[in-house]
């Protein structure tokens, strides 16, 4: 199984760190510092909130700002219309932004919306049942 590391620079680490652990990811402190958090999604996927001099030592180039433009839809699997509902809230509360309104295309029920740093997220629901 392969697993996925989302990169993502950040201005506030301790601020991106509480967002993300409002949403329910678990810091892994072993693989975490005063530059990084890594934050636990499941065994394959992780996101890792690199301070901006942290993350400026793995690309070429400059930072964008996610605020301004996107270069990255993150989307996750939800298994309920209610979970997307739920996420969704609790990103809110947790200092993030709406996106776009939630959307709707057949069997797919999802919604969308910003972190702190302007990174968006995407959580959707695929109804199997619906879609055969």
């Amino acid at each position: 199984m392969r697993m996925i590391f989302v990169n993502l620079p950040v201005a506030d680490l301790e601020g991106a760190t509480r967002f993300y652990t409002a949403l329910g990811f678990t810091r892994n402190p072993d693989f975490s510092d005063d530059t990084a958090s890594c934050m636990i999604v499941s065994e394959q996927i992780y996101v890792m909130l690199l301070t901006h001099e942290k993350f400026k030592g793995f690309i070429n180039g400059e930072i964008s700002d996610a605020r301004t433009s996107t270069q990255v839809l993150n989307c996750l699997s939800a298994g309920s219309r209610a979970e997307v509902d739920d996420f969704k809230k609790k990103a809110l509360a947790a200092g993030g932004s709406e996106w776009k309104p939630n959307m709707e295309f057949g069997p797919m029920y999802g919604c969308s919306f910003q972190d702190p740093d302007g990174h968006v997220w995407e959580i959707m629901y695929m109804d199997m049942g619906a879609a055969a």
